[in-house]
């Protein structure tokens, strides 16, 4: 199969993918040697299933990987009905659009720097603003929860990622800075006077990262700290609440 020929590990299902969705067969065979290049497969079909669901996903933008599902669910589970939910670094809005179909009754905006990755955010339904993390966001607002899927990547594990990977998906949405937690750190810093208190913060993270994580955590007022491993025992992600107020006098 000319898939699995190119190192595409999951040949057979992306082959299924691209018949299922081609319009007819000369469309088919440009897909395929675009595929052999190394572009992502979202971007050939522009579309991706996340949580059940099909998610547009314009080139140029961080195709959201399954795993990030679990954080998409664990979210909706602490999001009130009528709540208010920030998705920062929303992409192209994947776990922004799975709250608003969750909790319909919601507010759910994304934040996103990249003008091409809020516009297609916005294509899947979700509110989404252009700019630098909250800086978009009054002080004040009350969030009960703060989702982000950060660039969390060490600078140094770059060129450990698959070839295309490397060759295709937005760097900025990859490379967290040297330790990758660059942005996350900073994320932290905006939930922290985001969230009211008793609210959430859920970000995705990887490795051990979370020894580094939970410091920064602890000294911006978080509280119960939980986080969640795959099947293999990685880390995946991690969840904080913001202190709430003490009724002590």
């Amino acid at each position: 199969m000319r898939l699995a020929a190119a190192g595409c590990v999951a040949a057979a299902a992306e082959a299924a993918i691209l018949v299922e969705h081609a319009p007819d067969g000369p469309t088919l065979e440009r897909w395929v040697r675009r595929r052999e290049a190394g572009e992502p497969l979202a971007w050939i079909t522009g579309v991706v299933a996340f949580a059940g669901r099909p998610l547009a996903v314009d080139a140029g933008v961080y195709v959201p990987r399954p795993q990030t599902e679990e954080l998409a669910a664990r979210a909706a589970a602490l999001l009130p009905p009528a709540g208010v939910a920030i998705d920062l670094c929303t992409g192209a809005g994947a776990v922004a659009a799975h709250l608003r179909a969750a909790r319909p009754g919601a507010l759910v905006v994304g934040i996103d720097l990249d003008p091409v990755a809020a516009r297609c955010a916005r294509g899947n339904g979700v509110p989404a603003i252009v700019g630098d993390l909250a800086a978009p966001v009054r002080h004040g607002v009350g969030v009960d929860v703060v989702t982000a899927v950060a660039p969390y990547v060490p600078t140094s594990a770059l060129r450990t990622l698959p070839a295309d990977v490397q060759r295709y998906e937005p760097r900025v949405a990859l490379d967290g800075g040297p330790d990758g937690l660059a942005v996350v750190g900073r994320v932290v810093d905006a939930a922290a006077w985001m969230l009211r208190p008793g609210g959430w913060l859920l970000l995705e993270v990887g490795g051990d990262q979370d020894a580094g994580l939970v410091p920064r955590l602890d000294g911006a007022g978080f509280v119960g700290v939980e986080r969640w491993r795959d099947d293999d025992g990685d880390l995946r992600g991690i969840a904080a609440r913001r202190a709430p107020i003490s009724a002590d006098p």
